[in-house]
């Protein structure tokens, strides 16, 4: 494709500071936050060192993919991400179907119910007399048009969204835990809680213990506050010393992520009875309550802003450069690799993919619980893509054992083989509730079928390559040339 429709190379701008802020974007969200709020209700009948080694599984298990998405990325250094090391890996159907289940359909589902959550809770909150999904439409054009005036624009936003996000909840913790008294609220500062909590009904719920042990319940929750780490190895081309920011920059937001919703917990449960943590659907907004008093819903509206405009800007910024690098690949339409002339960014591939997102939220109107459902379902897929990362690596340890590595997992294949297991594990528990387990492995066998028939179509009709058959690995240029960060 020539240079009119690729555009300029893509700058390196991106440093440290701004890959640790599109991690913490991307897992600090609603559910994970009430995943842990239930966790810690659920927490107070198991002994405190059972739950704490629950929850140094669950890191261990988020600190596994990291090592194994490092070492991939710093391979294959491309835009790609998934779908490039699996092609290469175990072939081009599996890399198809992980990367669109995984990171695409997930998110166009996503999007919409955290934008629905937006949009209601700020309009009650603050009073606005608007059309329903005015709020939630116009902040995902405004950050479609700011992903595509640049990297750096992006950056500076999702920076800005980063601290308003640690702020919300390292403080909230840190209040909880050291000033804060167990009190009960004024009739106003409930009032106001109950109208936000009908309203933000839409957010997905948390993710329930569905069986096995106390220990092995809580890490199936707790596994879910250090998801999304390996949205930077995208960006890789974009990144100023990609060796050593990338993996650095996934293990220190980790490491934050770590000492944030431990402090957020212990706080919760100081402070909040047990009743409050396991009935209620969105403890985290009685938590802010609890916290702030009236100023709590202040709190509630200044953090729907950060999280959703830090997570739709991350998403926007992450899934359009995967979708760029496979178009590059021949793995998706042609018209998604075109780059602004001007600002190098994939600016039909932001388009496209901020379009399919609002799809859904005009479709479904109202009926959030019906966006609930799909996104939990669809999530399993993301499980997937971590264990595809897995079996990635495995397999190309096998295949190029001597091809020099920037970042290597260690403990290999322990590491990895425990990561399978971890996460298979927490796929398997990803129910909201046990009544709902039926609906949600058949919603999520039909979006992993639906993928699969499509995948499988793509690549034999149109890329006219086997399924299985893994593609060369082919020399890649140096990674460090940009600027130093």
């Amino acid at each position: 494709m020539d240079n009119v429709l690729n555009g300029k190379p893509p700058p390196r701008v991106l440093g440290m500071r701004t890959l640790v802020g599109i991690i913490i974007g991307i897992a600090i969200s609603q559910v994970a936050l009430v995943s842990l709020l239930q966790a810690t209700a659920y927490a107070r009948g198991v002994p405190p060192l059972l739950v704490a080694g629950a929850f140094a599984a669950a890191f261990l298990l988020a600190l596994s993919y990291v090592s194994s998405f490092s070492e991939l990325a710093l391979m294959m250094p491309s835009a790609g991400g998934l779908s490039t090391y699996t092609e290469v890996a175990i072939g081009q159907f599996p890399a198809l179907v992980a990367t669109f289940s995984g990171y695409v359909v997930v998110n166009l589902f996503g999007l919409p119910a955290e934008l629905l959550v937006f949009d209601n809770v700020l309009r009650e909150v603050l009073g606005l007399d608007l059309p329903p999904h005015a709020l939630g439409l116009g902040l995902l054009a405004l950050l479609t048009v700011l992903n595509v005036l640049g990297t750096d624009v992006f950056a500076l936003l999702q920076n800005a969204t980063t601290v308003m996000k640690i702020a919300a909840v390292a403080g909230t913790g840190a209040i909880a835990l050291c000033v804060a008294q167990p009190a009960t609220m004024d009739a106003a500062a409930v009032a106001a809680l109950a109208a936000v909590a009908a309203l933000a009904a839409v957010a997905p719920p948390a993710l329930a213990v569905a069986g096995g042990t106390a220990a092995a319940g809580l890490i199936a929750l707790f596994v879910w506050c250090f998801v999304g780490a390996e949205f930077v190895c995208p960006l890789i081309e974009e990144t100023r010393r990609p060796e050593r920011d990338i993996p650095r920059a996934m293990a220190i937001a980790l490491c934050m992520l770590a000492l944030m919703t431990a402090l957020y917990a212990l706080g919760a449960h100081r402070l909040l009875d047990t009743a409050t943590l396991a009935a209620s659907r969105f403890p985290h907004l009685a938590y802010a309550a609890a916290v702030f008093g009236r100023a709590g819903t202040v709190l509630i509206a200044l953090t729907a802003i950060g999280a959703t405009t830090g997570l739709v800007n991350a998403v926007l910024g992450g899934v359009s450069r995967m979708l760029c690098g496979m178009a590059q690949n021949g793995q998706a339409f042609a018209f998604l690799a075109w780059r602004h002339p001007r600002y190098g960014t994939p600016w039909a591939a932001i388009v496209f993919l901020a379009a399919l997102s609002a799809v859904p939220l005009l479709a479904l109107g109202n009926r959030p619980e019906t966006i609930t459902i799909l996104v939990v379902s669809a999530s399993t897929a993301w499980l997937l893509a971590y264990i595809v990362a897995h079996i990635d690596v495995i397999a190309l340890r096998l295949r190029y054992p001597d091809l020099p590595r920037p970042s290597r997992s260690p403990f290999f294949p322990l590491v990895q083989l425990l990561g399978i297991a971890g996460m298979a594990y927490a796929a398997l528990n990803n129910s909201p509730a046990p009544e709902l387990s039926r609906t949600v492995y058949l919603i999520t066998g039909c979006v992993l079928g639906a993928t699969g028939l499509l995948s499988a179509f793509w690549v034999r009709f149109v890329m006219k390559r086997p399924l299985f058959r893994p593609q060369p690995l082919l020399t890649l240029p140096p990674l460090s040339t940009g600027e130093t960060a």
